[in-house]
């Protein structure tokens, strides 16, 4: 195959990425498919004998600094839905559709009635939990204008904009409604202290990933505001470190709330659901 072809293309790309990306043949077929300006699957069925896109060298150049390949492209597939993402934003992770997954098992097809979303970030749980029941309401509450813009952004172009609503806020301060899921992806890198992956501390914004010495500050925070806000018969789910478990749930035991873990695809502790 010419050098010039895409199939090739990506075959050069993913050994310059291998010294810099855990996943340098996936990071490469994204990009090239964002310089298609086709589905990743289109190109590897249809387009691999295409001519390679003259754009595809930047992006190429800009994954190989470290920069994470959903601020390039400006997406980010999470659950069954599509998210604009940006700097300023936590980009979506797999691990975090273990939240969903413990949603589903509570409420099964009926779902929720209302849901919360504390650290909405753009959107990601409360749009998926969305999409997920078609009957549903959410919030979003998130400290940063930025975040709440992509979430905004993102509920219109997923047609769920008249089911939502997002605000400005500290966690759950000033909240008194009760709501039947509560979902909430807080800070929990020790700062300073975990090996988060290459690029993320460097990219992406502390505020959304750094909760202090320990990892736990605003669980501690946390523990208080969410068991009074869960409706009877309702969980919230609460993203954890893998190693967090024992010491998130001691911190919502003493204030009274009744806890189970659940764990993501890699077998790992990866969410606390505290029952209503």
């Amino acid at each position: 195959m010419p050098p010039d072809q895409v199939g090739a293309a990506l075959a050069a790309a993913a050994r310059h990425l291998a010294p810099t990306s855990p996943t340098p043949r996936l990071d490469a077929e994204l990009l090239m498919a964002h310089a298609l300006g086709c589905a990743r699957d289109t190109m590897l069925l249809t387009r691999q004998g295409d001519a390679a896109p003259a754009g595809f060298a930047s992006l190429l150049a800009r994954r190989a600094t470290g920069e994470p390949v959903a601020y390039i492209t400006g997406t980010r597939a999470f659950w069954t839905i599509d998210l604009s993402v940006g700097p300023g934003v936590l980009i979506p992770r797999p691990d975090s559709e273990t939240l969903i997954e413990a949603a589903v098992a509570h409420f099964g097809e009926a779902g929720p009635a209302n849901i919360l979303d504390l650290g909405t970030g753009p959107g990601t749980l409360l749009l998926a939990a969305l999409a997920e029941w078609p009957r549903a309401q959410g919030l979003g509450i998130d400290a940063s204008e930025t975040a709440l813009a992509y979430a905004a952004r993102n509920a219109g172009a997923l047609g769920l904009a008249d089911r939502v609503q997002f605000q400005l806020g500290d966690w759950a301060c000033g909240i008194t409604a009760r709501f039947d899921l509560i979902l909430c992806n807080p800070p929990y890198v020790e700062t300073g202290g975990a090996n988060i992956g290459p690029g993320v501390a460097e990219y992406e914004p502390h505020s959304a990933l750094f909760a202090g010495a320990d990892g736990l500050d605003d669980y501690r925070r946390l523990a208080p505001m969410i068991p009074r806000l869960i409706a009877p018969g309702g969980i919230a789910a609460i993203e954890i470190g893998h190693t967090q478990a024992a010491a998130v749930t001691a911190l919502f035991a003493a204030k009274g709330a009744h806890c189970t873990v659940a764990a993501d695809l890699g077998g790992r502790d990866r969410c606390i659901i505290v029952h209503g």
